[in-house]
C-alpha cells in the first residue's frame, strides 16, 4: 500500500474506535479538551518514537525528563528530598513493581503474600499470579473503604506488602491510609498505596479546598505511591510512576544480568527497550499544563462529577453506590431497571459508559471516569433519557435453565467445544463468527449470572478466538 491509502486505512479503521476526544467515553481515556496541548504531546511522541530507554547513557535526554516528571510529582505526593520515581509503562505495570519490589526485598520470606483490601485493583491479582505472592484478601466496611483493623489482623510473619487505594476504582472512595500504614510500620512491613487514578487529582482537590483523607508520603509507613500520567496528567497512553520514599526501598525493582556474553543487562521496569515516545508525551504534557493548569482541569472535572452525582442521586431508578472521592462515580439500579441496558441506551447516544458486574451481595452497577472536558448537562440529559428508555424496554431476559447450568460448571474442566456453546449462547457468536452484538446487555446479564470464575474463563475464550490472523 502507498502512504495516502495507509493513511486512509487506518482512518477508516480507528472510525470503528471509542473517540478520545470529547469526553464521552468515560472509561480508558481521559480528556483535557486542549487540543493545543493534545498536538504537542503528539508531536513529542513521535519526535522520540525511536528513541529507547533501555540504555540512559545512550538517551541521556529520556533520563533528564523522567526526573523532570518525578521532581514535579515530588511537589504533588509530598514526597521526601530521597524519595525516587521511575516511568512505567502504566498503572498495572507500576503495581507489578511495587509487589516484584516487595517480595525481593525479603528473599528469606519463602511464602511472601499481601495484605489487600477486596476492591483493591485487579493488578495486584495479577501480580499475586506472576511473582508467585500470596493474596491476603480482606472484606471492607460497608462504606466501601478497606477495613483498617481487619487488614492490621491479617498481617503475618509472612506479609511483604500491605496496599491501599486512593481512590478504589471500582466505588471511587479513599482507603484510610493513615491507619493502614501505620499498622504495616509497627510490623516493618511495605505500604504501597494505589493512586494511579486519584494521584494526580486528590493533590489539586486539596489545593482547591476540598477534604482529602492523607494518602501522601506525608503518612507515616507509605513507602511506595503509583500515579499515572496517561490519565489525569492527560499525558499520551503509556506513561505512569511508581515513587518511593527512598533510593533503598526501590533497589529490589532494579534486574541487572552480566553472566551471559551479551551486554550486561540493566532494567529499571519489567521492559527492556522502552520507547521514548511516551516519557516525551508526558514530559511535554506536563511543562505545557503546570500546577495552574492542572489546578484548571482538576476544578473541571471535578465540577462535573459534582453535579453528575448530584444528577443521579435525584434521578428514580439509579442510586450512588458511593458519594465520589475523586472523579469516578458508579450507580446501580434502585427498583425495576436494568443498568447494562441503560448502558446500551447511553451507547446509543454516543456515550460510552462502563458496565460492573456484580460481586458477591453487590449489584451491577454503571461506572463513570468524569474527565475535565466531560459536559455534566450533556450527560445527565443522556442519560436521564436512557434511564427511561431502559425502564421502558424492561429487563433483559435470561434464560432460568442457562443460569442454572452456568452454576455448576466447571471452567478447569470445559474445553474449546464447550466454550463455543458458551459463546455462542451468550451473544458472542454467531454462525461459527466470533463478533460483538449491537446491544451488549444480553452477553453482560448472561455474564453476571455466571461466577467469577466461569466469566473470566469465557472471556479468555472469547479474546484467544478473537486474536487469531485471518487466512486467505
Amino acid at each position: 500500500m502507498g502512504p495516502d491509502e495507509i493513511r486512509d486505512r487506518l482512518v477508516a479503521m480507528q472510525d470503528e474506535d471509542l473517540p478520545v476526544r470529547g469526553g464521552r467515553t468515560l472509561a480508558y481515556v481521559y480528556d483535557s479538551g486542549l487540543s493545543e496541548v493534545d498536538a504537542l504531546a503528539r508531536e513529542a511522541v513521535a519526535a522520540y518514537a525511536g528513541s529507547n530507554g533501555l540504555d540512559p547513557t545512550a538517551f541521556p535526554s529520556l533520563l533528564a525528563m523522567e526526573n523532570d516528571l518525578v521532581a514535579f510529582a515530588r511537589d504533588l505526593v509530598d514526597g521526601p528530598d530521597s524519595m525516587v520515581g521511575t516511568i512505567t509503562s502504566g498503572g498495572t505495570e507500576s503495581c507489578l513493581l511495587a509487589v516484584q519490589g516487595a517480595r525481593d526485598a525479603h528473599p528469606e520470606i519463602t511464602d511472601p503474600s499481601m495484605v489487600v483490601p477486596e476492591t483493591v485493583h485487579a493488578a495486584f491479582h495479577k501480580a499475586a499470579h506472576y511473582f508467585g505472592v500470596r493474596a491476603v484478601v480482606v472484606p471492607v466496611g460497608p462504606d466501601h473503604r478497606a477495613d483498617a483493623a481487619a487488614m492490621a489482623a491479617a498481617i503475618d510473619q509472612t506479609t511483604v506488602l500491605v496496599v491501599a487505594s486512593a481512590p478504589s476504582y471500582a466505588h471511587g472512595v479513599v482507603d484510610p491510609v493513615t491507619e493502614i500504614a501505620a499498622a504495616a510500620a509497627e510490623r516493618g512491613v511495605r505500604c504501597h498505596v494505589d493512586a494511579c487514578i486519584g494521584g494526580w487529582v486528590l493533590p489539586y482537590a486539596a489545593r482547591l479546598g476540598r477534604e482529602v483523607a492523607p494518602w501522601t508520603f506525608a503518612v507515616e509507613g507509605v513507602t511506595s505511591i503509583s500515579t499515572d500520567l496517561h490519565k489525569y496528567a492527560y499525558a499520551p497512553k503509556g506513561a505512569s510512576l511508581l515513587l518511593h520514599r527512598t533510593p533503598a526501598l526501590r533497589r529490589p525493582q532494579y534486574f541487572a544480568h552480566a553472566g551471559w556474553p551479551g551486554y550486561t543487562m540493566l532494567n529499571a521496569t519489567l521492559q527492556s527497550t522502552r520507547s521514548g515516545g511516551p516519557v516525551a508525551g508526558a514530559w511535554a504534557t506536563v511543562q505545557a499544563l503546570g500546577h495552574d493548569g492542572y489546578l484548571d482541569l482538576t476544578r473541571q472535572a471535578l465540577d462535573a462529577t459534582d453535579r453528575i452525582a448530584a444528577g443521579i442521586a435525584a434521578l428514580d431508578g439509579l442510586t450512588l453506590l458511593a458519594a465520589p472521592d475523586s472523579t469516578l462515580v458508579a450507580a446501580f439500579a434502585d427498583g425495576p431497571l436494568d443498568v447494562f441496558t441503560v448502558c446500551d441506551e447511553m451507547a446509543e447516544r454516543d456515550w460510552f459508559v462502563q458496565p460492573q458486574l456484580s460481586y458477591d451481595d453487590q449489584p451491577p452497577s454503571l461506572h463513570l471516569a468524569v474527565s475535565a472536558a466531560t459536559d455534566p448537562d450533556a450527560f445527565l440529559a443522556a442519560l436521564q433519557d436512557s434511564v427511561a428508555a431502559s425502564i421502558a424496554a424492561g429487563p433483559v431476559p435470561v434464560d432460568i435453565g442457562v443460569v442454572d447450568l452456568l452454576q455448576t460448571l466447571d471452567a478447569a474442566t470445559l474445553g474449546d467445544d464447550e466454550f463455543d456453546i458458551l459463546l455462542a449462547a451468550g451473544g458472542l457468536a454467531t454462525g461459527g463468527e466470533l463478533g460483538l452484538p449491537e446491544r451488549m446487555a444480553p452477553v453482560n446479564a448472561l455474564l453476571d449470572a455466571a461466577p467469577p470464575a466461569l466469566r473470566e474463563a469465557v472471556l479468555v475464550a472469547f479474546l484467544d478466538r478473537l486474536a487469531r490472523p485471518t487466512t486467505g
